[in-house]
């Protein structure tokens, strides 16, 4: 063997040592973090969430301040927190050994009022990760139980409202309405494969949501959980055609008020299309002409009362604007559990911000909700309706 040999071999051991020795270091180095991650976490338990100030006190510091804090961080009144903590022990919620009920449904309501994540919970309310996880979850089902009783049509269903037989504006012309009809969107939280279908006309992956509202901007039928793009047409005609869903139909001789993405059919009065329409249009390009743009100008004031809805619903709750990587499952009821708190608060409210901030201007419209959409479906009985409708309003 020549010398050049016995010097390749002699580097290749000392290569192979090195190569040997940094291995050992790594296993060393690994065990090493391994045994002070163990030591940290398991051997010495240092709490976390060890601030003397605890959600319970937090709950109290706020029931016994000044009404505006409550609203700032539950989004209502405190008589309503309180009534809608009693309304949900009626369901079966319960104070636990380490949660009271109140504090459950104070971290349930700053979720969903604040679009806040879990850690910034657990710090609020001196509660672990999972024992904030565990209540949301327990809250959100009754509160699923809420929306059963919450989301109705009222029981004199099919009387004149209040809001048109008031106002010299729609009455007597539309006494035959009882409530509005359209679809809103919500943004979801999906894995890149399974967006596409809920990519619609907004750009980034929705859900879509058939709503009802009456003029007193109560939700009286909701459908969430749609693909965002699929068409307001579709989700409503499925809507009439699924039984198990218990769509509220009106009488005969009654009519909900429908946008142009909505067949003009029995029951359901839509505008004259290749006309002037939502509201922001006639505000920027002149008052109506003609009995067809009156029509339509009277009939989207009218209707904006859903737009509003939509809007004072979506202000109030911030997680509909960023969902949470829930599944989806979950994403769909949290929008039915807050339109169910949306109605609550109205009914149970003696001056919400929110929804005076909205009621200021009858006829303002949320510009997130305007809608565009136009169909061709237009039934010779409705449109009868709508020219008599058209014709009366030229005659004042």
């Amino acid at each position: 063997m020549d010398i050049d040999s016995e010097e390749e071999i002699e580097e290749q051991i000392v290569e192979q040592a090195i190569r040997d020795e940094i291995e050992f270091n790594e296993v060393v180095l690994t065990v090493a973090r391994a045994t002070v991650y163990h030591h940290n976490n398991f051997l010495i338990k240092e709490p976390c969430r060890n601030s003397p100030r605890t959600g319970w006190m937090f709950i109290m510091e706020i029931l016994n301040g000044n009404d505006r804090c409550c609203q700032e961080q539950f989004r209502m009144e405190k008589h309503v927190f309180v009534k809608l903590c009693d309304r949900l022990r009626s369901y079966g919620l319960t104070s636990t050994r380490g949660v009271r009920l109140e504090e459950a449904v104070g971290m349930f309501l700053m979720t969903l009022g604040h679009g806040v994540g879990n850690i910034i919970i657990q710090e609020q309310f001196q509660h672990s990760g999972e024992t904030v996880s565990r209540q949301f979850g327990i809250v959100l089902e009754k509160m699923t139980m809420l929306a059963f009783d919450e989301i109705r049509p009222p029981r004199e269903s099919n009387e004149v409202p209040h809001y048109i037989r008031s106002n010299p504006k729609y009455w007597p012309y539309f006494k035959d309405c009882i409530r509005a009809i359209d679809g809103t969107h919500v943004r979801v939280s999906l894995p890149v494969d399974e967006q596409i279908p809920y990519i619609g006309s907004k750009g980034f992956p929705t859900q879509n949501i058939m709503a009802v509202c009456g003029f007193d901007m109560l939700f009286t039928f909701v459908w969430p959980g749609w693909e965002g793009s699929a068409h307001d047409t579709r989700i409503f005609l499925e809507a009439l055609r699924n039984t198990e869903l218990k769509f509220p139909i009106l009488p005969y001789d009654k009519y909900y008020l429908v946008d142009s993405g909505y067949p003009n059919m029995k029951g359901y009065l839509a505008p004259y299309k290749c006309e002037r329409y939502h509201l922001p249009v006639f505000r920027t390009s002149g008052q109506p002409t003609g009995s067809r743009e009156t029509f339509n100008y009277v009939h989207s004031s009218l209707r904006s009362v859903i737009e509003r809805c939509f809007g004072v619903w979506k202000a109030r709750w911030k997680i509909l604007q960023h969902m949470p990587n829930y599944k989806f499952d979950k994403q769909v009821t949290i929008v039915t559990a807050s339109m169910a708190l949306h109605n609550f608060i109205r009914r149970e409210a003696i001056a919400d911000v929110e929804f005076e901030s909205y009621n200021e201007d009858g006829d303002y419209v949320p510009k997130d909700e305007e809608s565009y959409m136009n169909l061709t479906v237009d039934e010779s009985e409705m449109r009868v309706v709508r020219d008599r409708i058209a014709s009366e309003l030229m005659i004042v």
